[in-house]
């Protein structure tokens, strides 16, 4: 009976995998309207927007040749592999209108989305050799709404979590019949790390502990010192045949040289070549650290307190799943400095330190260690975190940890979900499929007409969706950001003067939370589009406006046309 109800169960959690997962992928098609960070566009689909399909296009300062902090591989492989398929097949009339504000957002987190099952086989490989319950773990895995919206987002943390499982996966002995069965390849660790460092420098903080338990299973299961070197050796190597391939692409692309004009540059030899790319040589992941690690340069981006990562980003993305861990490990370290007395002052003791704890010891260090040394930075967002999921949900799967406070982790994720995946900056994204429309919309295109679009008070707008050939001079982008209401409104003055042909428009869009800014400016407008719904964290809502009759207006995003009789 009792192994009926197993298999029972196991059934109903293999639905609910399902269920969830085919969630995960239909809400990306759908698609989320939900703006998490700029970085999610402007760190890979709004670059390779610009270099592949020559769209108008805001580069961010790290992918400046003057400033090359990122590597631009891991954004060709993934926004820049979707965006050729869908150039190559409107050149090749298999789609006449592939490209539109639609397919620019959706292809590269499709692909993402596909990724992230990365994080799902992770779980269920790695789930026997920490004793969790493969399918419980798939369940808490799939029905965490940081799966379901940070990991179907174009983050380079996303790439950071897939690669983390991935290390996980490489490092992680599975033991059959009771004895440990050799470590996995030396060169494919050697070749993630190193991947993992160029996409994100602080990687390193993740692979930290797996790579010493790599090494320390290696060392328990070599007798040969020369087979110990060995898996070293080819860990090194692979290492640094990985890095070359970054540093050479990354050159090749920040020094805008390309091989077919590499001889043709002043009739230089191949020789000539070499030292040239040699002393522009781009190693991204060191000014990268360079930057970050300025205390200075930190501060333009947002301090926050060292415990925020513990005490505020943990709980904000994992909820009560951070709060048990933590008391797990309190109770592990309790037990740890209890045998350290015992052996220090009694002289006997435990032979050995690992005690047995609620869950795997290992595991709570997978989890910590990273967030210890991701809190020494002071600027600290929750994202920073997303890739810890994966030792988070194996420990709260593994032996003598039955998952507790279900309704709770329901609702929790609910409501991550509904905010993130929806409300947050949630009007943006339709806003600039409506302006797209608007602007190749068949009366535009007949009689060509200029729009300003001025942003005021929402993040900053992915100009790549609004689907604009560089050579196409009609459309110009005002980003104003937080702007304070008299810089707002001298630039709205200043468009009102410029405002003498019949065929221009000015757009201004902003929040309902301080569209009374606009209406100080003395102008007048022709139309108005609320976009619904939209949440500024930046400009909240007021409590007593929610509760009147104006909630709709306080939770929309206004786009409104200036009227060219005022």
């Amino acid at each position: 009976a009792v192994r009926r109800e197993g298999a029972g169960s196991a059934m109903v959690a293999r639905a609910l995998w399902a269920l969830l997962a085919a969630l995960r992928a239909g809400w990306c098609l759908l698609p989320q309207s939900g703006y998490l960070h700029p970085d999610e566009f402007f760190q890979a689909p709004e670059v390779m927007a610009g270099d592949i399909l020559n769209l108008q296009v805001y580069y961010p300062w790290e992918f400046l040749s003057s400033s090359p902090c990122r590597t631009v591989v891991f954004p060709l492989m993934t926004s820049g592999v979707t965006y050729w398929v869908i150039k190559s097949l409107q050149q090749l009339d298999i789609c006449s209108s592939c490209i539109n504000s639609y397919t620019l957002l959706v292809s590269p987190r499709l692909l993402f989305t596909i990724f992230s099952f990365i994080l799902d086989y992770s779980v269920y490989q790695l789930a026997p050799c920490w004793g969790a319950d493969p399918w419980k773990a798939l369940v808490l895995l799939a029905g965490s709404y940081v799966t379901l919206v940070f990991y179907t987002r174009t983050f380079t943390n996303t790439l950071e979590g897939l690669l983390f499982a991935l290390l996980m996966i490489l490092i992680s002995s599975r033991k059959s019949s009771g004895s440990s069965a050799e470590p996995t390849s030396s060169s494919l660790i050697g070749v993630i790390t190193t991947a993992g460092f160029f996409n994100r420098p602080t990687f390193l903080a993740f692979a930290l502990m797996p790579l010493l338990y790599w090494a320390s299973l290696i060392v328990d299961s070599q007798k040969s010192i020369k087979t110990l070197i060995n898996h070293f050796l080819k860990l090194i190597l692979c290492a640094c045949f990985t890095a070359i391939v970054f540093i050479t692409a990354d050159t090749f692309y920040f020094t805008s040289m390309s091989l077919d004009n590499l001889y043709s540059t002043n009739k230089s030899s191949l020789i000539d070549v070499i030292a040239q790319l040699h002393e522009k040589m781009v190693v991204t992941p060191f000014n990268f650290l360079n930057y970050n690690l300025n205390p200075h340069n930190l501060a333009l981006h947002g301090s926050h307190p060292r415990v925020t990562h513990f005490t505020v980003n943990g709980v904000m993305l994992f909820g009560i799943l951070h709060i048990l861990a933590i008391g797990a490990g309190f109770k592990m370290l309790k037990k740890y400095v209890h045998q350290l007395m015992l052996v220090r002052w009694c002289c006997r003791g435990p032979r050995g330190l690992l005690v047995h704890s609620e869950g795997s010891p290992t595991l709570l260090l997978f989890y910590f260690v990273p967030l210890a040394f991701l809190s020494l930075f002071s600027h600290q967002e929750p994202r920073f975190l997303i890739p810890l999921i994966l030792p988070l949900v194996l420990f709260s799967t593994s032996p003598n940890r039955a998952v507790k406070w279900k309704l709770l982790l329901v609702l929790f994720n609910l409501l991550g979900a509904l905010l993130f995946g929806c409300l947050h900056q949630g009007g943006l994204i339709p806003c600039l499929f409506h302006l797209e429309q608007l602007i190749h919309s068949p009366a535009s295109s007949s009689h060509p007409q200029h729009y300003t679009l001025l942003f005021a008070h929402t993040y900053m707008p992915p100009r790549s969706l609004l689907n604009i050939k560089k050579t196409d001079m009609r459309v110009e982008v005002i980003d104003m950001a937080g702007s304070g209401e008299e810089t707002l409104c001298q630039t709205v003055e200043q468009r009102v003067r410029n405002f003498t042909c019949s065929d221009c428009h000015v757009l201004i869009i902003i929040p309902g939370t301080v569209r009374a800014t606009i209406t100080k400016c003395g102008v007048s407008f022709r139309n108005e589009t609320l976009i619904f719904p939209h949440l500024s964290m930046e400009d909240p809502p007021q409590i007593p406006a929610l509760s009147s009759g104006n909630w709709r207006s306080q939770l929309g995003l206004y786009i409104l046309e200036l009227n060219r009789d005022h």
